[in-house]
C-alpha cells in the first residue's frame, strides 16, 4: 500500500480523497494511452474519503457504464495498492444523460487554442456545383448565402444511440456543443456501410447551427471537394477555393479514404486543414476505416488525422436494431407487432440501411397486397433480401435447452446458489448466449438473476479455457449449440 495520507494536520476528507486519487491517477497514466487518460480519467472528480471507501464523481451515466466496461479491473486493482486489500471505490453520477446539454459532459478536457485570426472576406459565390435542394438551403443567410450541403433530417434526436455506436455518439456530441474546443480535433468517425456515419456527422453541423455554436458549416464529401478543386485550377479560381475552405467555423468531410491517390487533392487538403487547425476551427471526418489502415493517403495528413479522436461505429446489437425498427414504424405512422420487429432486427444484421430497406418492404408488401403485417410475412420479405431467415435463439431459449441437457431447474440459472453443477451449467448458458444472440453482455447478465457484464465475461473466458483441455467438456457444449442452431432454423 502507498502511504500517502500522512500530514501534520487532520486531513478532510476531501483532501483525503484528493490525496488518495492523485496517487492513483500517477499510477493510471502509466498503465493507459495519454489521450485515454484525457478523456476517462482527468474529469473523475475525487468527493470523500470514509475508512477504505474512495468516493468519486463521474460526468454521466454513460461515462460511468464505460469506465465500468473498460477499466474496472485496472482501477480496482489501483485503488487496492493504494489503500490496501479492503479498499473500495463508489460513484457518483454528476447527472443523468437526458440529451445533448448532457451528453457534451462526457469531453472535459478543453484543446489548445491557437491565437484567433480573423480571416479576410471572402466571395461567397464561389461554389461550383450545381444547386442545392431547397432543404439543403435552409440555413444560407446564417452561413452568409452558401450551399452548406447538410441533409435537414439527419439530428440527434432520431439518430438511435446503442452500444455499437456510444463512444462516436458522445464524441460527437460534445464536438456539437464546443466546437474546436474539446481535444476531439480533428473527430474522425469510422465503420461500414450503412451505419449512420453521415448521419452522425451531418448531426454534429444541423446542431452546432442551429444553437448558435458556429455559423460558417460546410458538409462535404470527398469526391465533390476534389471535383471542386480540379474545376477550381481550370477555371483559375484556385485561391479562391482554398480561401473559402479555409474561412469554416466547422469542416466535415465525408469518406476521406476516395483522397487516395490523389496527391494534388491531398496537398491542398493538408494546407487547408492545418489552416483550420491553427485557427481552432472544428474538422470532423469519416471514412471506412481507422486512419491508420488508409491506404494511398500521404503520411502527413495521416498523422493529422490521428491529432485528436478516432471513433468506430460498429453493426448494431440486437437491441438497437430493435430500437430502430420501432422509431421508424413509429414515425411512419405504424404499430408493429413486437415479434415481427425482433424477428426482423434478429435477421437482419449487417447494417442499418438494409435494416430499413427491409422495413419499407415489409410495409409496402402488406399495403399492397392488403395483408396483416405477420412474421410470415416478414419471412416472405425478409427470404428475397437476406436469403435464409432463421428463427431468433432467445436467451429464454438458450437457458431451457442448457437445463434440460443437464437436468437442473430452470430458475436454479437465476438463483444465487454456488453449488458447482448450477455454476457450470450457468457457465454454459451465458456463453452460449454470447456466442448465438446479438445481446449486449448487460442484457445477458439481466436473464441470469441480474449479474453484472464482468460476470458474463468471466464465465465465457471459463467455458472457452475449460472447453480447450477437456474434449469431453467441448462435445457437451458443442452438441447444445447444435441443437440450438437446428431449432433456430426455418
Amino acid at each position: 500500500m502507498i502511504d500517502i495520507l500522512e500530514t501534520t494536520a487532520h486531513p478532510t476528507e476531501l483532501e483525503q480523497a484528493q490525496s488518495v486519487w492523485s496517487a492513483c491517477l500517477n499510477i493510471l497514466n502509466e498503465n493507459v494511452t495519454s489521450q485515454s487518460f484525457k478523456t476517462w480519467f482527468e474529469p473523475i472528480v475525487p468527493m470523500n474519503l470514509r475508512g477504505g471507501t474512495l468516493t468519486v464523481q463521474v460526468p454521466s451515466q454513460f461515462f460511468y457504464d464505460w469506465i465500468e466496461e473498460h477499466f474496472e479491473g485496472m482501477i480496482n486493482s489501483t485503488i487496492t495498492r493504494v489503500l490496501g486489500k479492503d479498499a473500495s471505490l463508489t460513484y457518483e453520477i454528476l447527472k443523468e444523460e437526458t440529451p445533448i446539454e448532457a451528453e457534451q459532459e462526457v469531453v472535459l478536457p478543453p484543446a489548445t487554442r491557437a491565437e484567433k485570426r480573423t480571416f479576410p472576406p471572402q466571395p461567397e459565390s464561389f461554389r461550383l456545383g450545381n444547386a442545392p435542394p431547397a432543404s439543403s438551403r435552409q440555413n444560407d443567410s446564417a452561413n452568409g448565402n452558401f450551399q452548406t450541403f447538410l441533409n435537414p433530417r439527419y439530428t440527434f434526436d432520431n439518430f438511435i444511440k446503442g452500444e455499437s455506436n456510444q463512444l462516436a455518439r458522445a464524441a460527437a456530441t460534445a464536438v456539437a456543443n464546443n466546437p474546436g474546443g474539446t481535444s476531439f480535433n480533428p473527430l474522425v468517425i469510422y465503420g461500414g456501410t450503412g451505419l449512420g456515419k453521415t448521419h452522425l456527422i451531418q448531426a454534429i453541423g444541423n446542431y452546432a447551427q442551429a444553437h448558435n455554436k458556429a455559423r460558417r458549416v460546410i458538409y462535404v464529401s470527398s469526391e465533390k471537394f476534389t471535383v471542386e478543386f480540379v474545376e477550381a485550377i481550370q477555371s483559375d479560381r484556385i485561391n479562391e477555393f482554398a480561401a473559402f475552405y479555409r474561412s469554416m467555423d466547422i469542416l466535415i468531410v465525408d469518406d476521406v479514404q476516395f483522397f487516395s491517390g490523389k496527391e494534388k487533392t491531398q496537398d491542398s487538403f493538408f494546407h487547408t486543414f492545418n489552416e483550420l487547425h491553427q485557427l481552432g476551427k472544428q474538422i470532423i471526418l469519416s471514412s471506412d476505416r481507422p486512419p491508420k489502415e488508409l491506404k494511398g493517403l500521404d503520411d502527413r495528413l495521416l498523422s493529422r488525422f490521428q491529432w485528436g479522436l478516432t471513433a468506430d461505429i460498429q453493426p448494431p446489437d440486437l437491441e438497437t436494431r430493435i430500437a430502430i425498427l420501432r422509431y421508424k414504424s413509429m414515425n411512419d405512422g405504424i404499430e408493429l407487432p413486437g415479434e415481427v420487429i425482433e424477428f426482423v432486427a434478429a435477421n437482419v444484421t449487417t447494417n442499418i440501411r438494409e435494416l430499413e430497406g427491409c422495413l419499407i418492404s415489409l410495409l409496402a408488401k402488406a399495403s399492397l397486397e392488403g395483408r396483416e403485417i405477420t412474421i410470415d410475412l416478414a419471412r416472405e420479405v425478409l427470404k428475397v433480401v437476406v436469403g435464409d431467415v432463421r428463427s431468433p435463439i432467445t436467451i429464454e431459449e438458450i437457458q431451457r435447452n442448457v437445463c434440460e441437457y443437464f437436468s437442473i431447474p430452470e430458475d436454479l440459472l437465476r438463483a444465487k446458489t454456488r453449488k458447482q453443477e448450477i455454476v457450470n451449467a450457468r457457465q454454459v448458458a451465458m456463453y452460449l448466449a454470447k456466442e448465438l444472440t446479438n445481446s449486449s453482455l448487460k442484457t445477458i447478465g439481466l436473464h441470469f438473476g441480474g449479474r453484472d457484464h464482468s460476470t458474463v465475461i468471466h464465465a465465457y473466458q471459463c467455458v472457452e479455457d475449460q472447453m480447450k483441455i477437456d474434449s469431453k467438456y467441448k462435445a457437451n457444449v458443442d452438441q447444445i449449440k447444435r441443437r440450438l442452431e437446428l431449432r433456430g432454423k426455418v
